[in-house]
């Protein structure tokens, strides 16, 4: 196996240097594309970034998914579509099947990607996500799309009836919260669930990390153009950092919970130390968010994106018996109150990529007709992303309720085209605006979310 196979979809981006190209959609239902008579399975790949493109090669490494064959490919960018194709073509020469015809560009190239294969996945910047994997669904598509999924309530709810309708026509739906396919994480939660820590009663997740690589404006480029390119650096595009950074681990926590428990209100703190610049966008450089839950449970979640500083990956559960601790694909590890392990998972267990087991069981639902459906579970954990992030912009308490009830939802909405103005420009001094804690609200007009910094640009 080639050893690029191994890299993980994050490594795929930072190690090429490109972003991930976007589709928006229009309403479209298509008919079903079966495998056809060869039994191959058509993969067909929406945003050729590199998160796109690591996960074709998670799809087409396994020995079990050699009846999978790439055969179309969509990208805002047709640069990306080129490059991630002879990234793979390179590797899978005779698997990779996407002459000229099926390969799609635009605003609308998704479409050519749904119409022609069985399986879609949906590797869009956030913003964009949501709708293409609903309208995927409605063409009886099965699924596998990216974190965070949605960016706001109007998202999270497209996530949720695609779910209700994966379910109503019996094909999956799998998200890319990649740690609930780690094998060795599986028998961690399931010891939790068993009471081995015995109550847990609070969690802490870490997820602070150098920069996402910003990108200069070139002068060719639209002011749209530019945003779509540098998306990880804008909170419309990514949703902010919590679910941006946080998502894998607050994932993590609600499956420890059973995915029975949600959090009722959350708040939280949040700025910009280090990423004055232009083009860091519109994002913040740390945040904190503290999550109540039912019955004093309490989460406490810490991101960073700075170069030059501490970073951490990891959460801890503490328990009434005991802890549990995670820390990235390490093998995870339960102690007693004393710190005493008395339980560490098996390191060769640990070692197998997660990366490739999700798409196994993605492909193997497919063959067996045994769908799985995780559109639910990923909307709850987008949706205290969301919670989480209207804290921290905020500057106040918000419930569950409140969060959405607001019907909060990043601006432009429809259709965007290459005509559509973005809902952020800059300033004089070249500076995006920013939230700003106790002056936005969630009554905030929508456009009015990032309200105007008086910083200067340095760094």
């Amino acid at each position: 196996m080639p050893k690029t196979i191994l890299f993980n979809r994050r490594q795929f981006l930072e190690r090429s240097g490109r972003v991930l190209g976007a589709s928006a959609l229009a309403g479209l239902t298509l008919p079903y594309v079966h495998a056809g008579e060869s039994a191959r399975l058509k993969l067909g790949l929406i945003g050729c970034g590199g998160r796109g493109t690591g996960a074709v090669a998670n799809v087409l490494a396994p020995e079990s998914n050699k009846d999978v064959v790439l055969w179309a490919m969509a990208d805002l960018f047709s640069q990306h579509l080129e490059a991630s194709l002879k990234n793979l073509t390179g590797m899978f020469a005779d698997r990779v099947q996407v002459p000229p015809e099926r390969r799609f560009s635009g605003f609308e190239g998704y479409r050519g990607v749904i119409e022609n294969c069985d399986v879609v996945l949906v590797c869009t910047p956030p913003r964009f996500t949501a709708k293409i994997t609903l309208e995927a669904v409605r063409a009886k598509r099965h699924v596998f799309f990216e974190i965070t999924g949605a960016v706001d309530v109007p998202t999270v709810n497209m996530i949720l009836e695609a779910d209700a309708l994966s379910r109503k026509n019996g094909t999956s739906l799998l998200d890319g919260h990649v740690y609930r396919a780690h094998l060795a994480r599986r028998e961690a939660v399931r010891r939790i669930l068993d009471g081995q820590i015995g109550q847990i009663t609070a969690i802490q997740c870490d997820y602070m990390r150098g920069w996402y690589r910003p990108l200069p404006h070139k002068p060719e480029w639209s002011e749209l153009e530019y945003q779509i390119r540098n998306w990880n650096w804008f909170n419309w595009l990514n949703g902010g950092h919590v679910g941006n950074t946080l998502s894998h681990n607050l994932d993590s926590a609600l499956w420890a919970l059973g995915d029975q428990v949600l959090p009722e209100a959350a708040y939280g703190m949040g700025g910009r130390a280090t990423h004055i610049h232009p083009n860091r966008g519109t994002s913040y450089d740390h945040e904190a968010v503290v999550y109540e839950f039912p019955n004093g449970l309490m989460l406490y979640g810490f991101i960073r994106n700075a170069d030059g500083c501490f970073n951490s990956n990891r959460d801890i559960y503490h328990g009434t018996k005991g802890r549990c601790y995670y820390k990235a694909f390490s093998p995870p590890q339960i102690t007693d109150l004393k710190g005493n392990v008395v339980w560490r998972a098996d390191e060769a267990l640990a070692q197998k990529s997660a990366y490739e087991q999700e798409q196994i069981e993605l492909l193997d639902s497919v063959r067996t007709g045994k769908p799985i459906h995780r559109g639910k579970i990923l909307a709850d954990c987008a949706m205290m992303c969301v919670l989480g992030q209207l804290a921290v912009f905020t500057g106040q308490r918000v419930t569950w309720k409140e969060a959405v009830d607001s019907q909060f939802a990043f601006l432009p909405q429809g259709e965007i085209t290459w005509d559509s103005q973005p809902p952020v420009t800059p300033g004089p001094d070249g500076l995006y605006p920013v939230p700003i804690p106790g002056v936005t609200t969630l009554r905030t007009p929508l456009a009015r979310l990032e309200l105007p910094s008086d910083r200067t640009p340095v760094g």
